[in-house]
C-alpha cells in the first residue's frame, strides 16, 4: 500500500489491528497507533475500539484505560474490550467497577459483555451482581444460548449456589460439552461426587463424549490421552464421593507415579472418614515424597496418638532428626490438598 503510494484510511486500521491483537503483537501495534495518529484517524471510533482491543489482547491494562479515559464518546464496544481486558489480566474487581460506570453512562450491554462480567463475578465470588445479571437477563427476555448459558452455571457453581446452576442447565434448549463440564466440575468441586458422576453418565447417555477437560478416564476411548491432570480430578471425584477403596486403586494402578496433591486429596478424606488404614499408608507415602514438610508427620503422629504411642515417639524421633518442627495451625495437609489438585 505504501509502496503505491495508497494512504490507509479509518477502514484499514481496524482489520490490521484484530490482526495484531490475534498474534498479540504488541510492538507493531505500537508502532500503528502512531500512524493512526499521524493520518488523523484517532477519533474514529472503531479505531479506536481495536486500538483499546490490541492493547487489552496484548495485557497492556495500563495503555488500555488510558486511551478509553480519553476517548470522547464510547459505546457499548468499548467498555465490553475494557471489561475483557480487564477479565483476562485477572483483575476481576476491575472488571466489575468498570460494569457498573457503565451503566452509569447509560450504556446498555450486549450479550458480549454479559458473559464476560459474568467470568469476572464467578472468580470474584460476586454472587449479588450475577444474580442482578440473571435477573436483567429475564427482564429483557433474552434467549439464554450455550455461552450465556454456560456462562451463568460457572458463575452460580463457583459461588456456592449449586441449584440455581442446575435450574439454569435444565433451562437450556440446546446444551453442548461446555455447559456439560460446567455442570460437572461445579458438582465435583462443591463435594458432591455421586452427582458429578451421574452427570457424566447422562452426557454419555445424550449421546455427548467428554472431552480433555471432562473428568473421564475410560481407556482412551474418546480418542485423547488422559494427563495427570485428569487423573487427579478422577482420584479427587472418587475420593469425594466417598469410594476411597476405588481412589486407591485408581491412584495404584496410573500409568505413571501418582503426584503429591493427588495423595493428598486421597488423605484429607480418609482422615475425614476415619479410614486409619489407608490414612497411615497414604501419609507413609507423603513422607517418602517430600520428606522436608513437616505437615505429613504430623499426621502421621496424630494418627499413632490414638494408642500407639510408640509409633508416634518415633515419628516426633524423625523429625528432629531431620530439624523439622511441628507448626502450630491447620496443616496444608489438611487445608489444601482439594486446591492443590487443580495445579496440576
Amino acid at each position: 500500500m505504501h509502496n503505491n503510494s495508497i494512504l490507509p484510511n479509518n477502514y484499514t486500521f481496524p482489520f490490521l489491528l484484530k490482526s495484531l491483537s490475534d498474534f498479540k503483537d504488541f510492538k507493531q501495534a505500537r508502532s500503528v497507533h502512531t500512524h493512526v495518529v499521524k493520518f488523523g484517524h484517532l477519533n474514529d471510533i472503531y479505531v479506536q475500539n481495536s486500538l483499546l482491543n490490541v492493547y487489552a489482547s496484548c495485557g497492556h491494562m495500563g495503555l488500555c484505560r488510558q486511551l478509553f479515559d480519553e476517548m470522547p464518546d464510547k459505546d457499548v464496544v468499548s467498555w465490553t474490550i475494557l471489561i475483557m481486558g480487564y477479565r483476562s489480566a485477572g483483575n476481576y474487581d476491575d472488571a466489575l467497577i468498570a460494569f457498573e460506570q457503565m451503566q452509569y453512562a447509560g450504556l446498555v450491554p450486549n450479550h458480549v459483555t454479559m458473559v464476560n462480567v459474568l467470568g469476572a463475578c464467578a472468580s470474584f465470588g460476586a454472587i449479588e451482581m450475577g444474580i442482578w445479571i440473571h435477573d436483567f437477563i429475564r427482564r429483557k427476555r433474552w434467549e439464554i444460548d450455550v455461552i450465556l448459558g454456560t456462562s451463568l452455571i460457572d458463575m452460580y457453581m463457583k459461588c456456592g449456589r449449586i441449584d440455581e446452576g442446575l435450574d439454569v442447565f435444565r433451562s437450556m434448549k440446546e446444551r453442548n460439552i461446555f455447559a456439560w463440564n460446567a455442570v460437572i466440575k461445579g458438582l465435583a468441586f462443591a463435594k458432591c461426587g455421586q452427582e458429578a458422576v451421574l452427570f457424566l453418565n447422562r452426557m454419555e447417555e445424550e449421546g455427548l463424549n467428554p472431552d480433555e477437560v471432562t473428568c473421564s478416564l475410560i481407556n482412551g476411548k474418546y480418542g485423547f490421552s488422559p494427563n495427570a491432570k485428569h487423573y487427579a480430578c478422577m482420584v479427587d471425584l472418587f475420593a469425594r464421593a466417598g469410594h476411597l477403596d476405588e481412589a486407591f486403586k485408581f491412584i495404584r494402578e496410573m500409568p505413571f507415579e501418582p503426584t503429591i496433591p493427588m495423595w493428598g486429596s486421597l488423605l484429607a478424606v480418609c482422615r475425614a472418614q476415619r479410614n486409619l488404614e489407608l490414612s497411615e499408608f497414604v501419609a507413609k507415602k507423603l513422607v517418602e515424597l517430600e520428606p522436608g514438610n513437616s505437615a505429613y508427620y504430623v499426621v502421621l503422629s496424630n494418627l499413632y496418638s490414638e494408642g500407639r504411642w510408640t509409633d508416634a515417639a518415633r515419628v516426633r524421633e524423625l523429625m528432629k532428626e531431620r530439624g523439622l518442627k511441628k507448626y502450630l495451625g491447620s496443616s496444608s495437609v489438611e487445608s489444601k490438598p482439594r486446591d492443590m489438585i487443580m495445579n496440576y
